[in-house]
């Protein structure tokens, strides 16, 4: 149990960051943490692997990858332990590895929407985002990036090192700056932590604000997501739970504490109306927002039914 927690933590803490990254390691933590369990009572060790689920899946309320890979491995079928470890080993090591491919698949797709000599701007860290990037540099395209800070985590940060180890032109701005040099942009690509059945995406706070500039100067937006970062609670209607994090990434405690009438709001993320996406980039190919619901439907294979009666941590 405590190296279970010691992943949940460090999913909290943002120690493990990234919709992808997060996904994969609570993939490989309910993998590792089944053959750690010593008893051989199969319902004991069923309840065992919920509590663990849940525990996993409270961390990031609005990472839908998170209980999608949860929920993925917890498919595991065996009337044994014996059984039920090596159903999980097998849907966890599917998982992370379809996950790994995905990311790949992504830049591929995606890099053909991009043209040799565009400005690309983006937003927080996403290792799909990126991969684009990455891919239409590698194909000889020559390209620049504006890449944000995106406080207060400062995630930016991350990107212009992945890009710059790359070879690849950036430039670094403040979250603020971003209207103003929206006109040297030529397209606009970012990731997404989750993405709702009508096609609306969920990402890094001020992501809706660098789409809505795109909109109003005509620039595309592509987001790049695993098909694992689409919500099925959608489909029912519930909204994605937007994180409010601890005013100490904003501010120290003791600064703050110099207020009397001051008070800190730190969301971690937004939401983008599909009216401002032109495409989502998955491992599966380029869609429109509105083909959103197909993705929950014939790719993550989960009805309306299963989520009723079972319901998803």
């Amino acid at each position: 149990m405590k190296q279970l927690k010691e992943t949940a933590g460090k999913i909290k803490s943002m120690e493990i960051r990234g919709a992808g990254r997060i996904a994969r390691a609570a993939a490989g933590e309910l993998r590792d943490y089944a053959y750690r369990i010593r008893i051989k009572d199969i319902d004991e060790f069923n309840k065992k692997m919920k509590a663990a689920a849940g525990l996993l899946v409270s961390t990031r309320p609005t990472a839908v990858s998170l209980p999608n890979a949860v929920r993925a491995v917890m498919r595991y079928e065996g009337e044994s332990v014996a059984e039920a470890k090596s159903s999980i080993n097998k849907l966890a090591d599917e998982f992370i590895s379809n996950s790994e491919n995905a990311v790949k698949r992504i830049g591929e797709i995606g890099s053909r929407r991009v043209r040799d000599g565009d400005t690309i701007m983006t937003h927080c860290n996403s290792a799909a985002a990126t991969s684009i990037m990455a891919a239409a540099h590698e194909q000889g395209k020559n390209i620049n990036v504006i890449a944000t800070e995106s406080r207060p985590r400062m995630q930016g940060l991350i990107t212009i090192k992945q890009l710059d180890s790359l070879g690849i032109k950036t430039s670094l701005i403040v979250d603020s700056a971003v209207r103003y040099f929206m006109k040297d942009v030529d397209i606009v690509i970012m990731g997404a932590d989750a993405i709702t059945a009508n096609g609306s995406v969920i990402n890094k706070i001020g992501t809706s604000q660098l789409a809505l500039a795109a909109h109003e100067v005509r620039k595309n937006v592509i987001i790049a997501a695993e098909t694992y970062k689409f919500s099925p609670r959608t489909i029912l209607g519930e909204l994605v739970e937007i994180e409010e994090r601890d005013s100490s990434e904003v501010i120290s405690k003791e600064k703050l504490g110099e207020f009397s009438n001051v008070s800190v709001k730190n969301p971690a993320f937004d939401v983008t109306p599909r009216e401002y996406v032109d495409l989502i980039c998955t491992e599966v190919g380029a869609i429109p927002p509105e083909m959103a619901y197909v993705i929950i439907r014939d790719f993550l294979g989960w009805g309306i039914e299963e989520m009723n009666s079972e319901g998803i941590w």
